[in-house]
């Protein structure tokens, strides 16, 4: 009589996780609140807090403009290119 696997979303996974991290309650306590399985906050909590220095080591906003400028450098440059390959391409039938 297995039961179906209920569906957990990110923020509920979230707002357990800060309540552990909190200590105001106990992990038994948090999972009652949450109505998840005690194993389940100790997993997501251990997992924040593995997460949190690699969330202030670095800069998503600036790494994300920083690809944005990449990506459109690359396209000028593949436009560039493809231009410069057409026309050599026209020179050498033309010459033939």
């Amino acid at each position: 009589m297995g039961g179906k696997r209920k569906h957990i979303d990110a923020t509920l996974k979230a707002k357990a996780a800060l309540a552990a991290l909190k200590e105001d309650k106990t992990i038994g306590e948090v999972a009652s609140d949450y109505e998840v399985h005690p194993n389940m906050v100790s997993k997501w909590k251990r997992f924040v807090l593995a997460e949190l220095p690699r969330l202030f080591s670095e800069h998503p906003s600036q790494s994300v403009a920083e690809a944005e400028v990449r990506e459109t450098r690359l396209y000028e440059q593949i436009g560039r290119l493809k231009v410069e390959l057409d026309w050599l391409k026209k020179k050498l039938s033309a010459g033939t």
